[in-house]
């Protein structure tokens, strides 16, 4: 009983502190799935869309930290902090070398939430106009 405790322990000196679902925490930007509000990804943050839905999460969630992607360019945040400063909202920048995450902000909370949708709905494209397609010459003729 005690080799193991020796081991274990040695284990955790050499590889470190073992984690639960460490893939999801790098993922998120360092916070489970279960606490996530609402997730922007990094093209969203780029075109500054969503800045709606984080302000309505924020107001429903006061609580809440708004986590962005420190591997990204700081002045796409600019108008979420922004935000997040008009209601008090802490944020902080998570940079993981080790790991790169498709997410650009998470807006997460210190306890489990556990919300079925936490990304942002997907734009519909409004259907194309009908092109004025050419009629061949016969039909132009006829009137068909």
């Amino acid at each position: 009983m005690a080799s193991k405790d020796v081991d274990d322990y040695l284990q955790e000196g050499i590889y470190g502190k073992r984690e639960i679902n460490p893939d999801e925490k790098r993922k998120f930007l360092g916070t489970y799935r279960e606490r996530v509000i609402l997730v922007l990804s990094k093209s969203e943050v780029r075109g500054e869309k969503g800045l709606p839905e984080i302000e309505k999460a924020i107001l429903e969630y006061p609580q809440a930290t708004l986590l962005m992607n420190g591997n990204m360019n700081f002045r796409f945040f600019k108008p979420f902090r922004d935000i997040a400063n008009k209601h008090e909202v802490s944020y902080t920048s998570v940079t993981n070398r080790e790991a790169e995450s498709d997410y650009g902000i998470v807006l997460a909370s210190k306890v489990a939430v556990d919300k079925e949708e936490i990304f942002l709905p997907e734009e519909k494209e409004p259907h194309p106009a009908k092109k004025n397609e050419k009629k061949p010459w016969w039909k132009k003729i006829l009137g068909v």
